[in-house]
């Protein structure tokens, strides 16, 4: 069986590392928080001016003004800091945060994400996509492998870019991609999910890959 949302957000987790500085995107990536291991050190940075980000609160606890920059409601840890939203891009442009994990539209086998626009829908911008994918030292991908039984794994995005190359891994429901975006290897399937096999993963996707030798 594919994984699931929370299982996704569960193998994102596995990325984490103690005293890691971690921006999480918006939709499956939110739910990262709540799958950091006991005893980790990371602290989870939001555009919107909160540094050290805790886990989603119980129903009932919710507090109003503690938000994501989603919207979402989120809890507070004893080191949580608070800061203009000037101060927390300054962190992301000066390259102060190391992972960041986004949700995306589509992914290119070279590494190009596109998360931000559908041509002809209204949106107000890119948000801090754009400087969170150039400022960050890496960047992990979690999303359904395919929309309306299209690939989201694509040769090259037909989409508006939200940024050239700089993906390094990809996290579906069916599979774990790993990208060279810079030396030119391309992607490289290290991880199938439970119950999946490869020739479901390469029916569904257009993007090349080679799978890593077991």
């Amino acid at each position: 069986m594919p994984w699931t949302r929370e299982q996704m957000a569960e193998r994102a987790a596995k990325e984490l590392r103690d005293g890691l500085y971690v921006n999480l995107g918006i939709g499956i990536p939110t739910l990262v928080s709540n799958y950091i291991p006991d005893g980790m050190g990371v602290q989870l940075q939001s555009e919107n001016g909160m540094l050290g980000t805790g886990p989603f609160p119980f129903e009932g606890e919710e507090d109003a003004d503690l938000i994501n920059a989603g919207k979402q409601t989120v809890t507070e840890l004893p080191t949580t800091s608070y800061f203009s939203s000037a101060d927390s891009f300054a962190m992301i442009r000066g390259g102060h945060i190391d992972l960041s994990i986004l949700g995306a539209m589509q992914v290119s086998e070279n590494g190009d994400l596109a998360n931000w626009m559908i041509p002809g829908k209204m949106v107000k911008g890119m948000g801090g996509a754009m400087d969170l994918v150039a400022g960050v030292k890496k960047v992990v991908v979690v999303m359904e492998h395919s929309a309306k039984n299209e690939p989201k794994l694509l040769q090259r995005c037909t989409l508006p870019l939200t940024g050239a190359s700089i993906v390094d891994m990809v996290i579906t429901d069916l599979a774990v991609f790993a990208i060279d975006k810079k030396g030119g290897a391309g992607m490289t399937l290290i991880e199938i999910a439970p119950g999946v096999n490869l020739d479901e993963i390469r029916a569904k996707t257009e993007a090349r890959f080679v799978v890593k030798p077991s």
